[in-house]
């Protein structure tokens, strides 16, 4: 298992935004086919935004030796916790840091008085469902600004007490 160090950052800390972009790469190939020029690629653009004046933590897990190798943010959402842009390097997967690295979002959101967080992903994404589901994320309806701009998300909730 490797051994990681969390970091709280900047939003636009040079190292978050490098593993934010690793992540766009990754969904744009996922997605593209949802990414047609036009009023509904638009509208998903804008729902998957985050302003950074609405980030309440950024978080990236440090591995020695190695740098970076996984970064996560909350964000406020009409009064809700939201995590946003959980991301882990290909080369850190399988050794727990995307657990850890949960876990750490969680204990920030629950030390600021969120009773649950939210989540949105998407259909084409099965390990970030299988490991929501793995760290007791239930299922939620769709919510704005997904609900409309991108109806094939997935959400999700988590208690924290």
């Amino acid at each position: 298992m490797l051994t990681v160090a969390f970091e709280s950052v900047l939003w636009t800390d040079e190292r978050a935004v490098d593993l934010q972009r690793i992540l766009e790469e990754d969904l744009h190939g996922r997605y593209a086919r949802h990414l047609e020029p036009g009023p509904e690629r638009d509208a998903a653009i804008t729902a998957l935004a985050v302003p950074p004046e609405d980030v309440l933590a950024t978080v990236l897990a440090v591995a020695d030796g190695v740098g970076p190798v996984a970064h996560a943010a909350l964000r406020s959402l009409n009064d809700e916790w939201e995590v946003k842009r959980v991301v882990v390097l290909e080369s850190a997967r399988g050794q727990g840091v995307a657990s850890m690295l949960m876990a750490e979002i969680e204990a920030i959101a629950a030390r600021g008085g969120a009773s649950r967080v939210i989540l949105q992903t998407g259909d084409q994404q099965p390990e970030a469902v299988a490991l929501y589901s793995k760290l007791g994320y239930t299922r939620i309806p769709v919510y704005e600004p997904y609900a409309t701009a991108i109806p094939f998300s997935l959400c999700f909730e988590k208690r924290l007490r």
